[in-house]
């Protein structure tokens, strides 16, 4: 009897336009983490000023969303696991909604820090968006829509940035809030027209239901599934033949040494995928990764956060410590907004390296340029000067940060590299 996986299925079918609806609703779920994320860089002075707070107290306002975007993360990955993609989506998404609009009503500082903390569980279910969404992929064209997606992030850095500039001048840093968390709110009546992934519900033995939804893929895109019957092999995560052009771009993982010994179970568990990353073939790629998912995440989001108290610093020092509000509020968004349109040329120029070079030589070419940009700042600078180094700074981190999560799922590295994104790199900056 002829048999087809879910990678044969969809290389088939190829991307046609329910993966262009599920591009829409995952990428809105981006936008939605990108807003809530940039909300940080404005609503820590705006609450410093208002409630007299100390610098440190404004500090653990954005520390502690982290935290719980680290505790999300775990939560929600095991929600996804067990209960289904859509599962895990529908309720981090009420839960980040909800907290985001209660944030908003917050009568003291106390509150408004255990609400946004509760925010950042919510986000922590983020992750599952993209993996949701490159579920339904065709395995070619998985790099190329990758760097597509990661423009939904760009794009709600950009137009958070443009609602701090309108709202805060008119209205109060309460109605950002509540403002910010409408994104999350606009996906919820969509929610009964997302399909759930075939994966998951191969992985699941639900091959009937994994069958329906791959047939209504056909019927949308208008193409025909393979003949036969659909099966979910073990070694169904990894397409070796594949991985053999960028042999020499991977990290020093030799794919022929690793046995089925080292391959994750899609039922295995967390701890069960994390001593099989640890193994003894495995270990040295899963540390490098790790690192620079480090490097990646503390440089990103270290970043967002200093772009405003850099151009307060630099601003404060050229005035002779003279504190103009009206000035320094509208020279904040404005380089706050600049900085986030870096990203663009960011996941141009990641597109293009990709091709070039590969996925390795990208990844340390973009990180070490951002390491060249950010040294001057160490010194002051004039506000142009400080606004163009943190322009290549954030292009070249977002590069790195988009290769990296394309490159992750082709070495097998596979125990929730969100989870590891968030816990090293975001605990960094909370620290």
């Amino acid at each position: 009897m002829e048999t087809y996986t879910t990678d044969d299925a969809l290389t088939a079918m190829g991307f046609g336009k329910l993966q262009g609806l599920v591009l829409v609703y995952a990428g809105m779920g981006w936008v939605a983490e990108a807003m809530e994320v940039m909300l940080l860089s404005f609503v820590g002075p705006l609450i410093r000023e208002e409630w007299k707070i100390s610098a440190q107290d404004e500090s653990l306002l954005s520390s502690v969303v982290f935290l719980g975007m680290l505790i999300g993360a775990c939560g929600w990955g095991y929600v996804s696991d067990k209960y289904g993609r859509r599962t895990g989506l529908l309720f981090s998404t009420l839960f980040t909604t909800g907290m985001g609009f209660l944030s908003a009503l917050s009568p003291n500082y106390l509150s408004l820090m255990a609400l946004r903390f509760l925010v950042g569980v919510g986000l922590g279910g983020s992750h599952v968006y993209s993996s949701w969404f490159l579920e339904f992929v065709p395995a070619q064209n998985r790099g190329f829509w990758m760097i597509i997606f990661s423009f939904f992030w760009t794009t709600g850095t950009v137009l958070e940035a443009s609602l701090a500039w309108i709202v805060v001048s008119t209205l109060t840093w309460r109605w950002l809030l509540a403002l910010t968390a409408i994104p999350c709110f606009l996906l919820l009546p969509f929610f009964g027209i997302t399909p759930e992934s075939p994966r998951y519900l191969c992985a699941q033995n639900r091959m009937s239901d994994a069958t329906l939804v791959l047939e209504r893929i056909a019927e949308t895109n208008q193409a025909a599934l393979p003949p036969g019957v659909l099966v979910y092999p073990r070694d169904d995560e990894v397409d070796h033949s594949a991985l053999t052009s960028e042999a020499d771009h991977l990290l020093p993982l030799r794919e022929k040494e690793c046995t089925d010994d080292d391959v994750i179970s899609p039922k295995s568990g967390s701890a069960a995928a994390l001593r099989s990353l640890l193994s003894r073939k495995l270990r040295r790629s899963t540390l490098l990764l790790w690192f620079v998912f480090y490097a990646n995440s503390f440089a990103y989001y270290g970043l967002v956060l200093l772009t405003a108290q850099l151009s307060n610093a630099n601003r404060s020092c050229a005035s002779g410590l003279k504190y103009v509000k009206s000035e320094t509020d509208t020279s904040l968004y404005k380089d706050t907004f600049v900085t986030s349109l870096a990203e663009i040329p960011g996941l141009i120029a990641s597109a293009v390296l990709v091709e070039w070079f590969g996925r390795k030589a990208t990844m340390w070419c973009l990180l070490f340029t951002c390491c060249g940009f950010l040294g001057p700042l160490v010194l002051y600078q004039s506000e142009l000067w400080t606004t163009g180094l943190l322009f290549g700074a954030r292009a070249c981190a977002m590069g790195s940060y988009t290769v990296v999560c394309l490159y992750a799922p082709e070495v097998r590295i596979l125990f929730s590299w969100h989870v590891v994104n968030v816990f090293l790199g975001d605990l960094a900056i909370t620290v």
